[in-house]
C-alpha cells in the first residue's frame, strides 16, 4: 500500500503545459490534465490511492509498501527522470518524461531490464476531478481509454493489461536489454483518438530539446549544476502556449504539516513571474522574456488600474477559491483549496516587480515594444494616486491592510525605473513631477518605516515587527548596502527572524503583531528570504558568511536539486508547494552574486 511520500521524495517531470510528481517508489501521485490548473487525474498526493495514482516498479506483495528506488537522477541537464531498483532478482530502470509537444500532453514511462529477470507491475488508477469521479474505462481498437465528461485519457503499452478493482494492471518480467513502454495521452473526449505514441522517438526528441535549451545558458560559474537545475525547473513551470509562468505545479502542499496554510499555486503571480523572468534574462534566456512580456500585455490589456496580483496561465482573471472536502489533504493538512481568493487583493509592490522586469528586459536588449512602455507609464500614473494607501503586501495577508514598508519601497522602484526609461529617450513622461514623486516616497519610507531606536526598518508603519522582505531594500537600490540603516536591518532580522539553523522566517507569527496574516498556526523558514539574507551579507562585505549560508541552503535541496517553498526546522523537511519558483529564482540570483564577488570555495 503506497502512501504519499515526503515532499522531497518527489521528482518533477513536465512538458511546459502541465507537470507530474513522481515518488521515489515509482508512483505518480500528482498530474493535472491538460494544463497545470486543470483538474487532477492523479490526486493521491492530497489523499489516498483511491484518489488516483500510477505506480510502476518491481512487483511486491499487496500488504507491503512498494520498494523505493535505490538510485534516481535526471539524465544529464534534462527533465528526463531515471530511477533504478536493485532487487534480489536483478536491477531494473524506469525512465519517466513528458515530451514537449504542440498537441495534447503525454506521460511516457519506459521500463528497461539491466540485470537478472525482474518481475514488474504497472498499476494505473485514473480518477477525474481531483479523485472524485470514476471514469468509464474500456477498450477501443486495442487501446485502453478512460472517459469522464469532457476528458479522455488513453493508455498504450505492448504489455498485456487487465482490470481489477477499478484499476488497470500489467504484470510482466524484464531481462537485460528489454524495453517496455507505457504511455498515457490526454484528449478531449469528443475528438478522435490521439495518435498512437512513439515512446523511443519521443525520448530522443525530449533529450534533444533540453540539451539545446540548456546550451543557451550563459552562466558557467562554480554553482553551475545548481543554477542549471533551477533554470530547468523554472522552464518547466512555464506554460508554453501563452508564456505564463506558474508559481508551482501543485496546490495545498502545507506550509505547516497538519495546518491550514494550504494554497493553490498553479497560477501566474505577477511578482513570481517577474522575478523568474529576471533570472532567465540574467542567464541568457530572452525568448522566455519576450513570451512573458506578451502574456503580460494581454493579461493586463488596457486596464492597468485594475491590475491583479495574479492571473490564470492564459490571462484569466477569475480564480475563485473553493475547498475540496472529499480530499483529506497531504498528511491530513486540510483544507485542500483550488483557486485563489487572494487574486483581487491590493499589493502595491507588484507594480515595482513588473516595472523592474520590463526595465531589465529593456536593458538586456529585448526588442522594444511600444505598448510595454505605455503600460509602464500607465502603472506609474496609477501609483501617483495610490502609493500611500495601505495594502495586503507581498505575503498576501488576510488580516487588515497596512502600510507595508516593502510595498512602499517597490512603489519607489516602479517610479525610479520609469524615470530611467524616460531618461534613456525610449518614453515620454513628466520627468520632474515623477522625480519629485520618487523623492516623496523615499522620504515617507525613511521617516515612517524606520525605527531609530533599534536602527532597523520595520514591517509596516508604526509596527515594531520585522519582515524579511526588508532585505530587498539594498538589492532594489533604495539605499546603498553600506548605509547604517541597511546594516542595522540585516542584523536585526538575523537576530529576530532567524531559526536555530540560521534560516530566515518571513515575519513573526506570534508576538506583538501576532495575526498580521489573519491565519492560525505557524510556518517554516521561507527559503527565498534565506537566499535574500545570503545576498545581503555578500553586499555588505560578509562574503564568507554569505557563502556558508548559501551552501547550507543548497544542502536542503532534495537528491534531484529541487526545493519547495519552505523548510520546517523542527521536522527537518521541506514544506509548501513543490517545486517552487520563488525558491529557485533567488538560488540563481545568489549564485550569480557570489560568483561575481569570488565568494565560493574550492
Amino acid at each position: 500500500m503506497h502512501v504519499a511520500g515526503r515532499i522531497e521524495d518527489y521528482a518533477l517531470i513536465g512538458d511546459m503545459q502541465t507537470a507530474a510528481l513522481v515518488c521515489r517508489d515509482g508512483t505518480v501521485d500528482w498530474l493535472c490534465l491538460p494544463r497545470f490548473d486543470s483538474h487532477a487525474v492523479f490526486a493521491g498526493l492530497l489523499g489516498t490511492e483511491e484518489h488516483g495514482f500510477w505506480r510502476l516498479g518491481p512487483a511486491h506483495s499487496a500488504d507491503a509498501e512498494p520498494p523505493r528506488a535505490a538510485r534516481r537522477t535526471y539524465r544529464g541537464d534534462s527533465l528526463i527522470l531515471e530511477s533504478e531498483w536493485d532487487t534480489p532478482r536483478g536491477t531494473v530502470r524506469v525512465t519517466d518524461f513528458m515530451p514537449p509537444r504542440d498537441g495534447a500532453p503525454q506521460l511516457v514511462r519506459i521500463v528497461e531490464g539491466i540485470s537478472g529477470r525482474v518481475p514488474m507491475r504497472s498499476a494505473l488508477r485514473m480518477r477525474f476531478s481531483y479523485g472524485r469521479v470514476v471514469p468509464w474505462v474500456h477498450k477501443h481498437e486495442g487501446r485502453t481509454v478512460a472517459v469522464a465528461g469532457p476528458d479522455s485519457v488513453w493508455f498504450d503499452t505492448t504489455a498485456e493489461t487487465y482490470g481489477k478493482a477499478l484499476t488497470t494492471y500489467a504484470d510482466f518480467t524484464v531481462a537485460p536489454g528489454d524495453r517496455i513502454a507505457f504511455t498515457i495521452s490526454w484528449q478531449p473526449s469528443h475528438k478522435e483518438p490521439p495518435a498512437e505514441p512513439e515512446p523511443e522517438q519521443a525520448l530522443e526528441a525530449t533529450e534533444e530539446f533540453w540539451r539545446e535549451w540548456v546550451e543557451q545558458c550563459t552562466y558557467h560559474g562554480p554553482y553551475r549544476e545548481a543554477v542549471v537545475r533551477s533554470l530547468i525547473t523554472l522552464k518547466a513551470l512555464t506554460y508554453a502556449p501563452t508564456g505564463g509562468i506558474v508559481a508551482a505545479p501543485t496546490t495545498s502542499l502545507p506550509e505547516e504539516i497538519g495546518g491550514v496554510r494550504n494554497w493553490d499555486y498553479r497560477y501566474t503571480w505577477l511578482r513570481d513571474a517577474a522575478i523568474t523572468l529576471s533570472s532567465l534574462l540574467r542567464t541568457g534566456y530572452r525568448e522566455e522574456a519576450r513570451a512573458w512580456r506578451e502574456w503580460l500585455l494581454r493579461a493586463v490589456a488596457g486596464d492597468p488600474e485594475s491590475l491583479q496580483i495574479m492571473y490564470g496561465i492564459a490571462g484569466e482573471r477569475e480564480l475563485g477559491e473553493a475547498e475540496l472536502d472529499w480530499l483529506p489533504g497531504y498528511e491530513n493538512s486540510a483544507p485542500v483549496r483550488v483557486g485563489n481568493g487572494a487574486a483581487h487583493q491590493l499589493q502595491l509592490d507588484v507594480y515595482g516587480e513588473v516595472t523592474e522586469a520590463l526595465h531589465l528586459a529593456h536593458m538586456t536588449g529585448l526588442a522594444r515594444n511600444d505598448y510595454a512602455s505605455l503600460l509602464q507609464l500607465k502603472l506609474i500614473r496609477y501609483l501617483e494616486n495610490h502609493w500611500d494607501e495601505p495594502d495586503e503586501g507581498i505575503w498576501e495577508v488576510r488580516g487588515p491592510r497596512r502600510h507595508f514598508v516593502h510595498s512602499k519601497v517597490m512603489a519607489w522602484v516602479a517610479v525610479d525605473r520609469t524615470i530611467k526609461l524616460i531618461e534613456s529617450g525610449d518614453a515620454d513622461g513628466p520627468l520632474e513631477k515623477w522625480r519629485e514623486l520618487r523623492d516623496d516616497i523615499h522620504r515617507d519610507v525613511c521617516e515612517k518605516g524606520y525605527d531609530k531606536e533599534r536602527n532597523t526598518f520595520t514591517q509596516s508603519y508604526g509596527s515594531k515587527e520585522l519582515d524579511a522582505s526588508l532585505l530587498l531594500i539594498p538589492q532594489m537600490g533604495f539605499l546603498p548596502p553600506d548605509d547604517k540603516r541597511v546594516i542595522g536591518t540585516i542584523e536585526a532580522i538575523q537576530r529576530e527572524l532567524s531559526t536555530t539553523d540560521g534560516f530566515i522566517l518571513r515575519y513573526p507569527t506570534a508576538g506583538e503583531d501576532a495575526g498580521v496574516d489573519g491565519l492560525e498556526g505557524d510556518e517554516g523558514a521561507f527559503l527565498a528570504c534565506s537566499f535574500w539574507m545570503a545576498d545581503d551579507l555578500a553586499m555588505i562585505g560578509r562574503v564568507d558568511e554569505a557563502r556558508k549560508l548559501f551552501e547550507k541552503l543548497l544542502a536542503l535541496r532534495n537528491d534531484l536539486g529541487l526545493l519547495a517553498e519552505e523548510w520546517d526546522p523542527r521536522l527537518k523537511r521541506q514544506v509548501g508547494n513543490f517545486p517552487q519558483a520563488f525558491s529557485h529564482v533567488p538560488l540563481i540570483d545568489t549564485a550569480l552574486r557570489l560568483t561575481a564577488s569570488g565568494a565560493y570555495g574550492g
